[in-house]
């Protein structure tokens, strides 16, 4: 098949999940074509059946803020025709799948039927989907999808409860290739230069956004480290960076707490860890949690969103409530304090991440495009 992917390019989930399921798609033999404004961070090596088409704006002094979604729309239509393509795939809603409809509308007028997907992350949805400048967009959009897939139970229902949907809302789960995220002996032993004093490393990433809650990560990483010794690495960035940052200076905790900011060998980073921190104030699914459990960490999460479709509570990791700190890090210490109990629930949580390898999801979208194609 010849498909089109169509993606946010940033280190965020829906991003990240788009790319990785191009590049899977591309080994199974498909014709693969990204459309975004920027190449995605995680589309870094050479395929041959991988094409990437920039969409640019352009410039003009009446606009305060450029088109993009038109820009988009017309870089779809110009695609499908110069590649002969058979379906478009979007993922997040806005403005992907009011752009993919407005393709799809015009090139029915060349003769072109082309089928769109749409595929539900979670804000959204949940947040940017539910302001009133664009719910009746997004509500018509998903329902003029040919076919719509979320990526949790959680979410379906969400959109079920905040849009009069009239179409099917199939679930295909997020998923991680196991390979490359794996609790290697190679890559442990890195952990060296993190931890050079055998103290216990907590690890957490996101774009830090607000909904992430870093400050709250960074709370439960202080009442830990009184404990154990311990030190934090932060994976990403956005815009609660710098609040976290001046809390470190203000406690002096500088040696023991590690900003990456942005890097796409996120999987050379995960096994070093010994636990993965997400008090996130909702996630969708938890790409990141799911990520960090194929490479044995177990994760302290809060009981919201698709958080308890991926972590059993007790089991590969901890749920909690949102913002309190103190079971956070209690959760966190009963995992930390005992070698046995930690390489347990690494164990379990391996285990659990293998439920949504690669090799099972992935065949769940090409079924899914076979479908709309017939």
């Amino acid at each position: 098949m010849r498909i089109v992917i169509v993606c946010y390019p940033t280190f965020g989930g829906s991003g990240v999940l788009a790319t990785e399921l191009g590049k899977s798609l591309a080994l199974r033999g498909h014709r693969i074509h990204f459309i975004t404004y920027d190449r995605p961070v995680r589309l870094t090596s050479f395929s041959a059946q991988i094409f990437f088409h920039q969409v640019n704006p352009g410039k003009y002094p009446l606009f305060d803020y450029l088109p993009y979604e038109t820009a988009l729309a017309s870089k779809l239509v110009e695609i499908v025709k110069t590649a002969r393509l058979d379906v478009l795939h979007v993922h997040y809603a806005i403005p992907h799948a009011s752009s993919a409809y407005l393709a799809q509308q015009i090139l029915k007028e060349s003769g072109i039927d082309i089928p769109f997907i749409t595929t539900l992350h979670g804000t959204d949805i949940t947040l940017v989907g539910k302001e009133e400048n664009y719910a009746p967009v997004v509500s018509f959009s998903i329902n003029k999808s040919t076919a719509v897939t979320a990526v949790s139970e959680y979410l379906k229902q969400a959109t079920l409860d905040t849009f009069d949907i009239r179409i099917p809302i199939e679930v295909i789960y997020n998923f991680v290739e196991l390979d490359r995220f794996s609790r290697s002996p190679e890559i442990r032993n890195g952990r060296q230069c993190m931890a050079p004093n055998g103290e216990r490393l907590l690890i957490h990433a996101s774009n830090f956004r607000k909904v992430k809650r870093v400050v709250d990560v960074y709370e439960v990483f202080r009442k830990v480290n009184l404990e154990l010794p311990s030190r934090l690495i932060f994976i990403g960035d956005g815009p609660e960076r710098s609040i976290v940052e001046r809390m470190v200076w203000e406690h002096k905790l500088q040696d023991d707490v590690i900003f990456l900011g942005n890097n796409q060998a996120i999987e050379d980073i995960l096994p070093m860890g010994d636990l993965f921190l997400l008090p996130s104030e909702t996630e969708s699914f938890g790409l990141a949690a799911l990520e960090a459990m194929a490479c044995g960490l177990p994760v302290i999460a809060t009981h919201v969103g698709g958080l308890p479709e991926l972590v059993e509570h007790g089991v590969s990791g901890f749920l909690c409530s949102v913002g309190d700190i103190d079971d956070l890090a209690k959760c966190a210490l009963t995992i930390l304090k005992d070698d046995n109990t930690q390489a347990q629930f690494a164990g379990q949580a391996r285990k659990q991440a293998e439920k949504f390898s690669i090799e099972k999801i992935v065949p769940q979208y090409e079924a899914l495009y076979n479908s709309v194609l017939n």
